[in-house]
């Protein structure tokens, strides 16, 4: 079953398959090693490259013409200011029907018109991200220390001017493959169910959906964070990108949920390569497979859902984005990638993903020919 998305008459169409991907933020500090990369999964993506710059940083990019943004390049550091928000206000106003208000400079991205200039065309489809609403309110705070997603108009601002900014990159990644998707990058959403918070997950997926219904794209969501897999499948997206190999187990209470989003056309990236030294030392591809195979098992003999329906409704992705090696653990030789063992310009970091994306690959191919996909 493909993925259908119907916009003027059009329709768009996903087919899974176990096709890779992967997270858009990267450790490279090479723009042309980090884009080799991205282009060799199944649905390529342009990088993040945060190391090279701090305009690279995922809510600093997504930050670009938001009235009150006051960044700090040298102490890298975003935050908001109340007065340049109501001074910036009346321009940004005038500025909204301009398309390039919303969409993302050279300044702010190394790669992304790089990756523009490729031909992309005979791949299956590609991708950008852009950061969700939810997790840039939380992260950029005002002069008082305090979320901006907790001013309810500067909330309801930031909602339609991230809509606008995702509907931008879908149009320009359209150009390239008809099959462009972008997601929404929302580590925020694992944040809504603290009891600390002043914005719960409640108010959340409420203005979650009426979000999702103003995207031209399919609506899809990505999150690295610890997942409540029910409430994300039930935000109304149509492809939900999670760190699945952190779960270690299916709860079965998932499985009716899980079985109901891909009966319905929808398509789970399960993040399953991990991208730290000390997880990534403990496994190899086939024992991936089983894993993941394991999550498979229990929504199938759970609803009924085959396993193959299952495999043909999954994109395979890293399980997280990897700036530092949280293992804490040297990348040795047989956890570092053929071709770049031993490469003194490659950080530990670096050769880390190398070896991940090396096993996605295998573990791709392994489930594929499985289900003779």
């Amino acid at each position: 079953m493909a993925l259908k998305f119907v916009r003027a008459g059009e329709t768009l169409e996903l087919q899974p398959n176990c096709h890779t991907t992967a997270m858009g933020i990267m450790p490279h500090t090479d723009v042309g090693q980090a884009l080799k990369l991205t282009l060799s999964v199944d649905i390529p993506f342009w990088p993040q490259l945060p190391n090279i710059s701090f305009y690279e940083d995922m809510y600093v990019q997504t930050s670009q013409n938001f009235p009150g943004i006051v960044i700090d390049l040298s102490g890298e550091k975003i935050s908001f200011n109340t007065a340049k928000f109501e001074r910036e206000l009346g321009h940004y106003s005038r500025k909204m029907a301009e398309p390039e208000t919303f969409a993302l400079s050279r300044r702010y991205s190394a790669v992304y018109h790089r990756f523009l200039a490729e031909d992309l065309q005979d791949y299956p489809a590609i991708r950008g991200q852009v950061t969700g609403p939810v997790s840039f309110g939380f992260r950029v705070t005002d002069e008082e220390s305090k979320p901006i997603i907790y001013n309810d108009g500067v909330r309801s601002l930031l909602f339609d001017f991230i809509q606008r900014k995702v509907n931008t990159q879908y149009r320009q990644l359209r150009g390239k493959n008809q099959s462009a998707f972008v997601w929404l990058d929302e580590p925020g959403l694992g944040w809504v169910f603290s009891g600390l918070s002043g914005y719960n997950d409640v108010q959340a997926k409420q203005e979650y959906h009426s979000f999702l219904a103003g995207l031209e794209g399919p609506m899809a969501l990505h999150l690295c964070a610890n997942v409540n897999l029910p409430y994300l499948l039930e935000l109304g997206v149509k492809l939900l990108s999670f760190d699945a190999y952190q779960i270690e187990l299916m709860p079965k209470g998932y499985a009716n949920t899980v079985a109901d989003f891909l009966s319905s056309g929808g398509i789970i990236s399960w993040g399953i390569v991990p991208t730290d030294s000390e997880s990534l030392s403990k496994e190899t591809p086939e024992t991936l497979a089983r894993l993941l195979l394991g999550y498979w098992d229990v929504v199938s003999l759970n609803t009924g859902l085959s396993v193959k329906g299952i495999a043909e409704q999954a994109l395979i992705a890293p399980a997280r984005c990897c700036l530092k090696n949280v293992g804490r653990v040297g990348a040795s030789e047989d956890t570092t990638a053929d071709e770049t063992r031993g490469d003194p310009n490659f950080t530990v970091e670096e050769r880390l993903v190398e070896r991940a994306f090396a096993y996605l690959k295998t573990l791709s191919e392994i489930l594929k020919n499985k289900f003779d996909l």
